[in-house]
């Protein structure tokens, strides 16, 4: 049992450490080579190009103004809904668990281009829309500014915020908010001298968790920032390997690694202070119940900013891509413009061989892919969880690595490794580049359901002569259906929208929907882009609806006995 377990646990640090650390280590002696054709040939002349670049600072001022621009929004409003969610009488609650899920199955890439298609200076729909207001008709907002790369990647960064915030606001005790009450303090004085600064290890660590993706982000930054010419660190990468005769793969490392460094640096400070946010733990009896602060005259008003927060991140960005899938052009919705509804953008994607292909390249990624990302998280999870030894930490440490993966820069790392071997060009370049990327998201909802299942279950099975293989099969994995599912469900969503590592890996025959839509970008098709991009959400969920009516229907019953 001890033999099968450690080799397991060597077998799979092997497998994770090639996928985490071979396209890290490419991508560091790729920096100091002369190009692809020429890897090994020691030279500093890509980091002393890279770092002796004029535009270099103003693109690392642009990059940092992003990122905790973008991070600070979704801080913001993730924790006023945490507090309204529980710590209010808020009606409508049931809104939250929305607010907090659904926006993420809409890819990046198609909620930055349905901005666009409301804010962009001149044929948004918003704008024109202000054109035809007696009073505003000089007025117009630009999408195509780094004040709106910071709205709309901090909207997208909401969820993620939110999930990590709302339990540890849910979990405060109300013992600490009575004695400060008590002792005459105001609501407002108790949440910012008690409430915020126990929670001050979530709040930070959803703020560097929302920089680290902001770092990461390219499906804003290409789409809004690029034609605005505002330039941050990831479209500075992929200009230097996208235009040209030669793209300098090289350069491009060279830069990649500073982002690289800072981006695990504060992945691994993300770590410690939700580590440390146990010491902040204040629940203390079964008795527990939150205080619910009465919101009187203010419930219905703040009701309506949370509806209309919904309406923003969800029900528009769809609404905005339908619409202008079935108009011409961009024009206001009218009794005109709905008179020119048609389907022709429509066929003209599904008549489109390009499109085609990357419509059954993605949905082979995310099925595929998702099956065999799952299956190895699965594994991991196992020796994670039930193997607790320096070499289950080691790791633990080594799949939690690529959570702090660029996706544009991980890229180039494996490029570099992809073009020696027959796999470059190919669609198993990025199937291989996927899992690597987000093996942490099929890992984490799998250990959490690992950690439900008692031992004794396990011991009981071998003691009855069952294997560890056999045990896992028998015993274990039925009761992990919902884990997963869950799983399976979140990088099948990953897999189907996934941009940023695609734009570096894709090649002619390889191409997948995000790259499609962000080519329709490019050059102006917003129709085509749009009814591709609703094809896209219509596939995602249909993948989450599928995979959970299979977990449902293979759930464990309880029963008595």
């Amino acid at each position: 049992m001890f033999k099968t377990r450690s080799v397991l646990t060597y077998s799979l640090i092997l497998v994770v450490g090639f996928l985490t650390i071979c396209p890290v280590a490419m991508l560091f002696f790729g920096s100091f080579s002369k190009g692809l054709g020429a890897f090994g040939v020691f030279t500093l002349d890509k980091y002393v190009r890279a770092y002796t670049d004029p535009a270099l600072a103003r693109i690392i001022v642009n990059t940092a103004i992003f990122v905790f621009g973008s991070a600070s929004v979704a801080t913001f409003l993730a924790l006023f809904l945490a507090y309204l969610n529980n710590r209010t009488d808020i009606p409508g609650k049931f809104m939250f668990k929305v607010i907090s899920i659904i926006p993420m199955m809409i890819p990046h890439v198609l909620f930055s281009v349905s901005w666009v298609l409301l804010l962009n200076p001149t044929n948004g729909l918003l704008n024109l829309i202000f054109k035809q207001i007696p009073l505003l008709q000089d007025f117009s907002l630009n999408i195509y500014s780094l004040w709106g790369m910071i709205l709309v990647e901090g909207l997208l960064d909401l969820p993620i915020a939110y999930l990590i915030i709302a339990p540890a606001m849910a979990s405060f005790d109300v013992a600490l908010e009575e004695s400060s009450r008590v002792s005459g303090a105001s609501t407002w004085r108790t949440l910012f001298r008690v409430t915020l600064p126990v929670l001050r290890p979530a709040i930070l660590a959803a703020f560097i968790l929302g920089i680290v993706r902001s770092l990461a982000s390219f499906a804003v930054p290409s789409v809004i920032g690029m034609p605005g010419r505002v330039q941050v660190l990831a479209t500075h990468i992929y200009q230097m390997i996208s235009t040209g005769f030669a793209p300098d793969y090289g350069k491009a490392a060279a830069v990649g690694m500073s982002v690289l460094a800072t981006s695990v640096t504060l992945i691994f400070l993300y770590r410690y202070l939700t580590s440390e946010s146990e010491k902040f733990v204040t629940i203390s009896s079964r008795g527990y119940r939150p205080t619910v602060v009465e919101l009187k005259k203010a419930r219905y008003p703040l009701f309506a900013v949370v509806a209309l927060l919904s309406v923003i991140l969800i029900v528009l960005p769809v609404l905005v891509l339908f619409y202008t899938s079935l108009v011409p052009y961009s024009m206001v919705p009218s009794a005109r413009a709905f008179s020119m509804i048609s389907w022709k953008h429509w066929a003209d994607v599904l008549s489109d061989p390009v499109s085609l292909l990357s419509l059954k390249n993605s949905v082979f990624l995310g099925v595929v892919g998702a099956s065999l990302g799952v299956s190895l998280s699965l594994l991991v999870a196992y020796v994670i969880v039930k193997v607790r030894t320096k070499a289950a930490g080691i790791l633990d440490s080594l799949s939690f690595l690529s959570f702090s993966f660029p996706g544009i820069v991980i890229g180039v790392g494996f490029m570099w490794f992809f073009v020696r071997t027959p796999l470059y060009a190919t669609i198993w370049a990025l199937l291989i580049g996927y899992i690597a990327t987000y093996l942490p998201y099929g890992i984490r909802p799998l250990a959490s359901a690992f950690v439900q299942v008692h031992s004794h279950l396990e011991e009981s099975s071998q003691v009855c002569g069952a294997g560890t293989f056999t045990t896992l099969r028998r015993i274990v994995i039925p009761l992990l259906v919902p884990g997963l599912v869950s799983g399976w469900i979140l990088m099948a969503t990953m897999f189907v929208r996934e941009l940023t590592l695609s734009v570096v890996l894709s090649r002619p025959g390889t191409e997948v929907l995000a790259v499609q839509i962000l080519r329709f970008a490019e050059d102006g098709l917003w129709g085509r882009l749009s009814a591709l991009g609703i094809i896209m959400i219509f596939i995602s969920t249909t993948l989450v609806i599928l995979a959970t009516l299979v977990g449902a229907r293979f759930k464990p019953v309880e029963g008595g006995g």
